[in-house]
């Protein structure tokens, strides 16, 4: 799997890995139709499930869609829910490579598209000062393909593979830049004003996540296949944590379920999220643990909560929320006072 961030100077590549298995080729050809059974559904989940991604049903669906309709799969849900894993998974499964662009305020075109090789055009322009060409051919042959380097998304729809592409959180981008997106996601397009259109040669299988900071526009909304993720429920966390996590004590597995399960009903500045409760989980490990217990779960509580107000509120009413859990607490009885033990 080859991967490109934009937040690189370079587009770095990786070799890739991974393995398409005879069940897999059989999936692509049904990925091919515009309909999905049960089976169908089945075998997506269980090839995600080979590079341990527990995915539902709705999941398996969006995911068989968004292929089958070479439509953007848009992916909201709160922070640490498995969002960017899709895309990271599919990346595997399809043995195709990764194209990252992730999103931040302030994130324009040169990051996103293309930019100019303006010390290489500097140089070229050195070298033929002597050239008698006419400044016309002169500005045509610098302004070319040959100089311009390619960002995310002018490298995505120009492989002659079709890449994962993951644009990541783009709430966080300006809403102008999701103007710059409309074209590559409507036409598979993108205009460069000295060069002219530059048409995809192949469309990329595009995944889009979101965290919900502010909302995306209905333009982009129209033009994906939309999927909401939302924390898992207490046989699905199990299942992703007994995956994940190499040697958890299966006890152990159930209870921190069972508490990340009780948190979330909690109100808390920010909610834990899978990715929470995967590193809680592999830190119990390596502190080898085998059940939870008042100690150790006040002592990790910064592995789970990553906000000062939500640590006090836990701390404050640790005692409490355990006991629900059937996790006794050790009381210790109140040491006396002088006011209390009277005259001697």
């Amino acid at each position: 799997m080859a991967a490109i961030d934009a937040c690189s100077p370079a587009l770095a590549r990786q070799p890739g890995e991974g393995h398409i298995s005879p069940l897999f080729t059989h999936l692509s050809r049904e990925l091919d139709t515009h309909t999905v059974t049960v089976a169908d559904r089945t075998l997506i989940q269980s090839k995600l499930a080979e590079f341990d991604y527990i995915a539902d049903a709705a999941i398996a669906t969006a995911i068989h869609l968004a292929r089958a309709l070479q439509k953007p799969l848009l992916v909201e849900g709160p922070a640490g829910v498995g969002k960017t894993e899709i895309a990271k998974v599919m990346t595997r499964v399809l043995e195709t490579d990764l194209i990252r662009l992730q999103c931040y305020e302030g994130l324009d075109t040169s990051t996103a598209l293309y930019e100019w090789n303006y010390q290489r055009q500097l140089l070229q322009i050195r070298l033929e000062e002597a050239d008698h060409r006419s400044l016309e051919e002169r500005e045509a042959a610098i302004f070319s393909e040959a100089f311009l380097l390619k960002r995310p998304l002018l490298e995505a729809i120009t492989r002659e593979r079709p890449p994962v592409l993951l644009i990541d959180e783009l709430d966080r981008a300006d809403e102008e830049f999701e103007s710059f997106l409309l074209e590559v996601l409507s036409d598979w397009q993108i205009s460069i004003p000295e060069i002219g259109t530059i048409q995809a040669t192949s469309i990329p299988h595009v995944v889009i996540t979101s965290n919900r900071t502010r909302e995306l526009s209905d333009a982009i909304r129209r033009r994906c296949f939309y999927l909401w993720i939302d924390y898992p429920d207490f046989d699905k966390e199990l299942a992703i944590l007994r995956a994940k996590v190499s040697g958890i004590d299966g006890n152990l597995a159930e209870q921190i379920c069972r508490f990340m399960a009780e948190v979330r009903k909690q109100r808390l500045e920010k909610c834990p999220g899978v990715a929470e409760t995967l590193d809680w989980a592999k830190a119990l490990v390596v502190l080898h643990r085998d059940h939870l217990d008042p100690d150790i779960v006040e002592e990790t509580l910064g592995v789970v909560f990553k906000d000062w107000a939500d640590t006090r509120h836990m701390k404050a009413s640790l005692a409490e929320f355990l006991e629900q859990l059937g996790i006794r607490s050790k009381i210790l009885p109140a040491p006396q006072s002088s006011a209390d033990t009277g005259p001697a």
